[in-house]
């Protein structure tokens, strides 16, 4: 704000300026007034230093009635030959360090807020002052005299504005002049003090501050900070340095933070310069359901009793694998159990898919607990689209990390059987009262009510609000839909969860026995009746099958085959090989029934492949009695067995040549039937004689 002539002007700057109050308008305000021809400017800017000017009474009434509020009224300011200035804009962005080329301290960093409008205070009124000295050289050199400059006037427009504005200039002459002077000489750099940032001159040089920095990383002895302090002036002697006074200016050296980065890893280790120095990546959690689950394992922070190899009482804590929907923070699936491993892992997310009925789309866990195998990696790709782990060593990379201390203190807290968090936990309320559970050790839970008590624990979380909305986590993941995760069909299911054997197993008479987990399990095919398929067994016994099964549920499997070309291909379902007792005083009906009809089938089968094998005898002549002798009967069927079983199996009649005539199993008149008898031979004869 100024006079320009006779009229009154303030510049953008005065409009548009946040950083002494709300601004009179923004500068969008401004740019509108302008398109709109709103405002008289009487002088447009020229560039750094020469601002606009703008006629204040031309400002709409609205803008004049903030001005003044903020300001004061322009006329009583400017009257009474009070001088005035006009903050140099220019003066404001070199102190203020944001542009390049404008002013930083030596550490690269920026002049104080409080320091950058006394500065630009200051250069605003030496604009002024060196004005009135260029005004009394101007008129100097019109009279053509030496007339010297009068600095007493000079130096009194100062005093005046420094009641006005409150400048920090110097206030004796000869030292104005000086400085007047160095800023004519100088610029805006002149007015800043030496003492920032240790400008002045400093007892640590550079070659000194690497000799602290260096006792500081120093291994072999570690030094402390007093030792540092000893050595560094030890050194400092024999080099002839400056010695330090204070152990005070070791501590503000190396905490300096352009100086910790460099040590700090040798004193604290390279996880925690990390932890300290790395950027944080700060990411948006999932909008969707099922779009990221985490799973990890961590201790269940519940104490239950069991016995040491002594038989004496003893406190015990479990893991607990859990898996979490990371949008809802419902907890998924969990498995319990003495150690963290694949198996754990695996049953876990098993119980989450289920849970959840869908798959889905990420999955992130560590690299811990066997998840390195192959197994555990091929699971995990069976059952999401994406599997990743988390980068090492970056706990606050998992959202489950943070779910975990809430569930602890919100949940378990509550029971006093609580193990306490993390021991790095800080809070007194985060430990356990060991004197009280010790006391009451007798009233800990056994395993399975540890089990059926977390339980409980956990469907109390997913039950209670989630911190971003008004409903449970329950009712959060429920309500939400992700196309990307469709709902799994059961056979979605056997190829997530069903595992197959490495070596392929015989079928056998007694069927196919494979061995899981050290335990042995035996199988055999069923027909649609529910009874042993001895169609089946005809044609594969001694057939190898590799075996898909599910570990979780034994009681069906799938036979499968894997030819040269093409991966595995399942051929017949199979259930528990069929048992019945062998005492006939525990034998129930149904066992009975399904026992003779065993010994029947076995002596059909019996029948038929000595019908098969004789047929085929017969029709490449080398069946016994085509060369005068007899074939063996069948032992342990009675003769009237034999009879019976063969009439039951002869459905397909045998030529001379062993042609097959299943159309027609009897002839359909005399003469064919008299026909046929004429072309027998009579070892053909003396064969259906034996029955």
């Amino acid at each position: 704000m100024q006079r320009f002539g006779h009229t009154i002007v303030v510049t953008v700057e005065d409009l548009t300026r946040s950083d002494d109050g709300e601004p009179v308008m923004t500068m969008n305000n401004y740019r509108n007034l302008v398109r709109r021809k709103q405002l008289n400017i009487l002088r447009p800017g020229k560039g750094l230093g020469c601002c606009a000017l703008i006629e204040y009474p031309s400002l709409p009434e609205r803008f004049r009635h903030k001005f003044e509020a903020k300001y004061g009224d322009p006329e009583e300011l400017l009257s009474n030959n009070k001088p005035m200035i006009t903050i140099n804009a220019t003066a404001r962005r070199f102190f203020a360090g944001l542009e390049e080329g404008s002013f930083r301290l030596p550490n690269g960093e920026r002049l104080p807020a409080e320091k950058i409008e006394e500065y630009t205070l200051n250069a605003s009124v030496l604009d002024v002052l060196v004005e009135k000295v260029q005004e009394q050289r101007i008129g100097r050199n019109r009279l053509k005299n030496s007339t010297r400059i009068i600095w007493e006037n000079i130096l009194a427009t100062a005093e005046q504005m420094r009641n006005d504005f409150h400048h920090t200039l110097p206030e004796n002459a000869a030292r104005l002049k000086d400085k007047l002077r160095a800023y004519e000489r100088e610029g805006f750099a002149s007015l800043v003090s030496k003492k920032f940032c240790n400008a002045n001159k400093s007892k640590i040089t550079p070659e000194g501050g690497r000799l602290l920095v260096a006792l500081r990383r120093s291994r072999i002895p570690v030094y402390t900070l007093r030792q540092i302090f000893e050595e560094y002036n030890r050194r400092a002697e024999q080099k002839r340095w400056k010695t330090l006074e204070s152990m005070n200016s070791v501590t503000a050296y190396l905490d300096r933070p352009d100086i910790a980065p460099k040590w700090w890893a040798a004193v604290y280790g390279e996880l925690a310069a990390r932890q300290k120095f790395d950027r944080k990546q700060q990411t948006v959690m999932p909008a969707l359901r099922d779009a990221l689950w985490y799973g990890d394992g961590t201790k269940l922070n519940l104490y239950y009793k069991g016995r040491d190899k002594s038989g004496r009482l003893v406190k015990k804590t479990a893991m607990v694998y859990e898996v979490i929907d990371a949008y809802s923070e419902m907890l998924l699936g969990y498995c319990i159990g003495e150690v963290e491993n694949a198996e754990m892992q695996r049953r876990a997310f098993r119980m989450a898919v289920e849970t959840a009925g869908h798959k889905p789309f990420e999955i992130v866990t560590d690299n811990q607990g066997g998840q390195k195998t192959d197994k555990s990696k091929e699971f995990m790709s069976r059952i999401c689209r994406i599997s990743r782990n988390t980068a090492p060593h970056t706990p606050q990379a998992k959202t489950i990390e943070s779910l975990f201390g809430r569930f602890q203190r919100e949940v378990l807290h509550a029971d006093w059987r609580f193990t306490g968090q993390n021991i790095t936990a800080t809070s007194r309320d985060s430990r356990p009262n060991l004197e009280f559970v010790e006391a009451n050790a007798d009233g800990l839970y056994t395993f399975e009510e540890l089990c059926r008590a977390y339980a409980d624990y956990r469907e109390r979380w997913n039950d209670m609000r989630h911190p971003d909305s008004k409903m449970s986590r329950r009712e959060m993941y429920l309500r939400s839909e992700n196309p990307e995760a469709p709902a799994l069909s059961r056979y979605d299911y056997m190829e997530m969860f069903w595992r197959e054997t490495e070596r392929p197993s015989e079928f056998t008479s007694s069927g196919i026995t494979i061995q899981v987990e050290g335990q042995r399990y035996t199988y055999e095919v069923f027909d649609a009746a529910g009874l042993p398929d001895m169609e089946f067994r005809r044609k594969n016994t001694t057939r190898k099958f590799f075996v898909r099964y599910d570990p979780d549920d034994m009681t069906q499997v799938w036979l499968c085959t894997k030819p040269a070309v093409g991966g595995l291909r399942m051929v017949v379902p199979a259930g528990p090989y069929a048992t019945v007792h062998r005492a006939i005083q525990e034998q129930s009906s149904e066992e009975q029934i399904f026992l003779r009809a065993m010994l029947e089938a076995n002596k059909q089968e019996r029948i038929l492949r000595q019908m098969e094998g004789y047929r085929l005898e017969l029709e490449h002549g080398v069946a016994p009695e085509q060369h005068g002798l007899r074939t063996p009967r069948l032992q342990g069927l009675s003769r009237r067995d034999q009879e019976r079983l063969y009439d039951t199996r002869a459905v397909h009649t045998l030529t001379p040549t062993g042609t097959e005539a299943a159309e027609s199993c009897e002839p359909i008149s005399i003469g064919q039937t008299e026909k046929q008898i004429s072309n027998m031979t009579f070892d053909e004869a003396s064969f259906y004689n034996r029955f």
